[in-house]
């Protein structure tokens, strides 16, 4: 049987389950809202970021990753949030919530603002260890996801895809949208191999995601 390029990541075993879920059984704060790169936190500790297009359910995801409801918040208009938010997570790591992309009504000077930070950020952060972009099991890759996958390859930072909203397609629709995800990946050297399909709702892939966090080096 051929190996599908980008598969599904796997369940994990019971060893890094337990090492995700202690990692997020403990404390998770909200540390500071970053406007600019001389604001960043000290690189003390591993982070990870978040990445998406405007209401593709990040705030959700980061929720219910930490099992705060709170901890994150969405705004109900998309592109409000142009801050770098950065949570602790246990001991040794961040999480970096950065702002919704795709927007049209926000205004081009900040747009711009926003995509120098983001530049900046990505390609400065020594402690980065990967980037999960986050795209809407609805729709797929649209091109202004395009744009912050080819960022990352030009940033070398390494990416993996997080698919939300799972729970809103019916299995024969995501498995086109999978095809189409596949296939827009294949053209970015910086995607890592494997596909994290999640639903914050149900809380499908959750454990997947903690432990995938829990054991990066």
């Amino acid at each position: 049987m051929t190996q599908l390029p980008f598969p599904i990541a796997e369940e994990p075993d019971a060893y890094t389950d337990e090492k995700g879920r202690l990692l997020f059984a403990g404390e998770t704060d909200f540390v500071k809202g970053v406007v600019a790169m001389s604001g960043l936190p000290d690189p003390d500790r591993m982070e990870v970021c978040f990445a998406g297009r405007s209401n593709v359910g990040k705030s959700s995801l980061i929720n219910a990753l930490t099992g705060r409801k709170g901890l994150a918040r969405a705004s109900n208009t998309p592109g409000r949030t142009q801050e770098i938010n950065f949570f602790t997570a246990g001991e040794a790591h961040y999480l970096v919530d950065l702002p919704g992309y795709g927007y049209a009504n926000a205004p081009l000077a900040v747009v711009e603002k926003w995509q120098r930070l983001l530049k900046q950020y990505l390609s400065g952060r020594q402690t980065l260890r990967r980037a999960f972009v986050l795209i809407d099991a609805r729709h797929g890759v649209k091109k202004v996801d395009n744009e912050i996958l080819s960022l990352l390859d030009s940033a070398a930072v390494t990416f993996q895809v997080v698919l939300t909203k799972a729970d809103k397609v019916k299995e024969a629709e995501r498995a086109k949208i999978l095809d189409q995800v596949r296939s827009a990946l294949s053209k970015h050297p910086a995607a890592f191999p494997e596909i994290i399909i999640t639903s914050s709702e149900k809380g499908w892939g959750i454990p997947t995601l903690r432990a995938i966090i829990a054991t990066l080096e």
